[in-house]
Formats: structure tokens, sequence, C-alpha cells
């Protein structure tokens, strides 16, 4: 339960109140599973780009944090990646020299392909002038032959069976595109012609193998799952996982079709809930439901900054128990949607800018990785308590302020159970004063372009220290968290 204190500060005849936040733990108390869902995935960009040295580095430094398992990312039948061509006579002819680079890099690292099928390759297309805006224009169109696509989706599952075998590829997944309800699919109508792809392609990886693991939609603002599921299931069309995406700045009408005062922190969980309601509901009702993109919101370049921590504690307290995975939109802002980013710091959505430079949000998900297996029935709604293996406490807690909004330094009081009195606990945060990459940058002029030396000396700079070791007043601790902190309190088993 929580509490408010009042702290009286008298001084030249004045009296300030300030409210403190008063969150009690029981160590012994009601636990439940914890898997660390926010960190099963990530997203990146498009396929070609996980062959720059600059990607891997950035999914090393990612790896290294987090210990993510799959990696998704768009267009790995683009032309650049040369899959799919055509000899004189129309006849296809396939190459997966660049797949094999992609996909060997991926598994090198310890990070599994999470596949998504797209785009189309143009000698395939119905459209070949169909392109995307996007700087490396995908082109969006149906296949100009059935024949032709699901000669090429069986040729390339083949070859995957035939190079990692059954064993490695039955753990990987396959999703039929990419945000087919808006303009990533130039399909007419586009529901039911995606629903014809989607047919197709799943029909065919199980042709393949049925242990090949497919789903979608795919969808942008959690859209089309009641659809999806109903056409499936009355076509008998395998499926074996649901996804789609949800922004934080999608608009309230996009995601739920309403008018309603919905706050940006609360629209991605609000829409995963929606998403878990609607496969209940569904003739498939026990299929997983992967969040295959999502973010914070980006206005005012808030992607750089310290929000994304406070940010993605609130995220992953909301949507704790409704999802099995969330894929962060992205993991490295090596990433050419736009064309080549400019310079550092520009709002992109890694955790890692331009040049390997780690961010707060890199940071951020450092200390939440640190979060036991266990999650504390807990009901304040900026805290999260877990147990880990060795019976000790790791309990995270932020002070959320949004971005362009003000706020002040909230105070807060631990009061433990079950811990021992005067016990040492460790203290680790991401705010402004820790963790904040974009004011060692500012420090050193804001360089367009940063050399390694001085990217080497902002990393060095703003690396997290080890905890800080306090030891509790009796069965409490007093924290000040600035706007945005966030902070990890780790507590030692008792002995």
């Amino acid at each position: 339960m929580r509490f408010t204190r009042f702290i009286l500060i008298f001084g030249l005849g004045t009296l300030v109140a300030s409210a403190q936040q008063e969150v009690r733990i029981d160590a012994n108390g009601t636990t439940s599973p914890f898997p660390h869902f926010w960190e099963e995935m990530f997203g990146s960009g498009r396929a070609i780009l996980t062959l720059r040295d600059s990607y891997l580095k950035d999914l090393e430094a990612v790896k290294a944090v987090t210990n993510f398992s799959y990696m998704r990312f768009h267009a790995i039948l683009h032309d650049e990646v040369g899959v799919y061509n055509e000899d004189e006579h129309g006849n296809p002819v396939y190459n997966f020299a660049y797949v094999d680079q992609i996909y060997d890099g991926l598994l090198k690292h310890g990070v599994r392909p999470f596949v998504e099928i797209s785009f189309m390759p143009k000698k395939l297309a119905f459209n070949p002038d169909a392109l995307h805006p996007f700087w490396y224009k995908p082109n969006v169109s149906p296949p100009k032959s059935w024949e032709k696509w699901d000669g090429m989706i069986a040729a390339f599952a083949r070859h995957l069976l035939e190079r990692y075998g059954v064993e490695e590829l039955a753990q990987w997944y396959f999703e039929v595109w990419n945000e087919p309800n808006i303009d990533f699919w130039g399909g007419i109508p586009r529901q039911r012609s995606y629903f014809e792809l989607y047919d197709h392609t799943a029909r065919d990886l199980k042709s393949v193998s049925p242990r090949l693991r497919v789903g979608g939609p795919s969808t942008a603002a959690a859209a089309w799952i009641p659809e999806f599921l109903k056409h499936a299931a009355e076509n008998h069309v395998p499926v074996d996982f649901v996804s789609s995406h949800a922004y934080a700045d999608d608009t309230v009408e996009d995601l739920f079709g309403t008018n309603e005062d919905i706050p940006m922190d609360d629209r991605v969980c609000r829409a995963v809930a929606k998403l878990k309601n609607q496969i209940q509901g569904s003739p498939m009702p026990k299929l997983p439901l992967l969040l295959t993109e999502w973010n914070v919101p980006g206005m005012n370049n808030s992607r750089d900054t310290s929000f994304v921590g406070s940010a993605l504690a609130n995220t992953i307290r909301e949507c704790d128990g409704l999802t099995d995975a969330m894929s962060f939109w992205t993991f490295s802002d090596v990433f050419e949607e736009g064309g080549p980013i400019p310079k550092p710091f520009v709002g992109m959505f890694g955790l890692r800018a331009k040049g390997g430079i780690n961010k707060p949000s890199y940071y951020a998900f450092d200390l939440l990785h640190k979060l036991g297996d266990q999650r504390v029935a807990n009901p304040d709604s900026n805290v999260i308590v877990t147990k880990r293996k060795d019976g000790g406490l790791a309990i995270a807690l932020w002070n959320l302020v949004d971005p362009g909004k003000t706020g002040g330094t909230k105070k807060v009081r631990l009061v433990f159970e079950n811990v021992p009195n005067n016990a040492e606990v460790g203290v680790s945060r991401v705010d402004d004063d820790h963790g904040n990459t974009v004011a060692a940058y500012r420090a050193l002029g804001s360089p367009q372009y940063p050399t390694e030396n001085q990217v080497e000396k902002m990393n060095a700079a703003t690396k997290l220290p080890p905890p800080s070791q306090v030891h509790l007043a009796g069965n409490h601790l007093d924290l000040d968290l600035e706007p945005n902190a966030l902070v990890l309190v780790e507590v030692s088993p008792a002995r």
C-alpha cells in the first residue's frame, strides 16, 4: 500500500511542505513469474545493414547488457540482398549468398533471426514502380505470379533448413510482411490481398517443415487481429503466433478507434491488452502475442534522453503478463529509413547513437536487465519489485515526466519487511547526472562527425559506476529522484 507523509522544513519564517511517497516492500511477499519480455527481441532497420561493422559493434554492445535472443528487421527480399532474379526466359534464379552472411552473422553473436518476410523483389513485383518513400525504396507490390512467389518462399525455407537444420530453424520466427494495413503493402483491397499473401506464405513454409513457426499480420497500430484470426480459422491457414505494432505516440483513434483521453505513456499497454483480449476471444485463443515494434514518445528528441528509462520501466510495469515479447524499435541508430543519419542525437529510435555512442536508453536497459525473474506484488505506479534466484531483491523506481512538461524531484522512502535492519544495499541510477551522453556530447562541442577517440571519451564519461553501497536506516531507505530518474535498488539475500 502507498502512504504519503509530509516533511516540514522551517527557515526564514516560511513553512514548506514536501510530499514523500512511502513504498512498503515485503521480501517474503507474494510473487509471480516475471520473464524479461521487454528484452527478448529488438528491431533494427533493414537486412543489409547487418553486414556493416558499425551494426555488429552495436549488436555486441546491446547483447552484453540485455542478452537479447532475437533480431527483427525489414527487407530480407529487397533487391540489394539479391535473393531473386530471372533469366532471359523469365525463369526464377535464386541467390542466398547475402542471406547466409546476414543470418550467420547474427547466430555468431548469439542472436537468432526473427524473419520478417519482406519486401517484393522488383522482377517478381506486379508493379515494379510501387516503391515506398523510405530512402532505400522497398517495393510494396503484390507478386505478379503466385506460382513464382510460392517457389521463392519454398526455396528460401529449404535453403535455410539445409544450412541450419530443423532443430535450429524451429526456434526462429517467420513473420509475413510488415504493416500491411498502411503504405507498406500495395495490394487492393489491402486486407483481403494481404490475407492471400499470408495464406500462400504460411503454407509454403509449412510445406518445407511443419515445425517452422509462422505468424502475422504485423500490422501498424494494433489493427486487423480479429479479422486475421477469423480468416485463418475459416480457411484452415496455419498461425503459430500473432504479431502487431503499437507506439506511444500513435493516435488514440488509430489504436482504439475512439476519441478517449489516453496519455501517451499508457497507450502501448492499453493496445497490448486490447490485442490480448482479441486473441482470447478468437477461434485461436491460446496463440502467443508478440509486439514486434514499439517505442516511447519521441517528441523533442526525447528518445536521446533519460526520459526513455522511466518510460520504458512504466511500460514494463503495465505490460507485464500481457505479451510474450516486445521488440523495442530499434537497438541501434545504424538506420536509414530517411537516409544516412547526419549526426548523433537527432531523436532516433536506437539505444546507441551514430558512431557507437551509448545513449541513456542503453544504460536504462542495462539497469532493468538486472531485475529478478519473480515479481513481488506491489501497487505503486512507479515501482517494480522483483526477487532474484538467490533470494535477493531488485527494485526499479522512477520519476516519469513527459517531454515538454515540468516536474520536480520525487522523494521516496522504501520501507522493508523481512530484510535485516541496517542491511547494505546497492543503488544505481540513470538520470541527467548519470549516463547522460547528450551532456557529454555537448561538452565536446556537439561534433557532427565524432572521431573514435571522442566516442570513447563520451562512453567512458557516462559509463555507469558500480552501485553505490549504502545502509538502510533501520528498515528504510530514503531516495531523491529527479525528473525522469530511473533507480535500481539491489538488496542482497539474508545470510
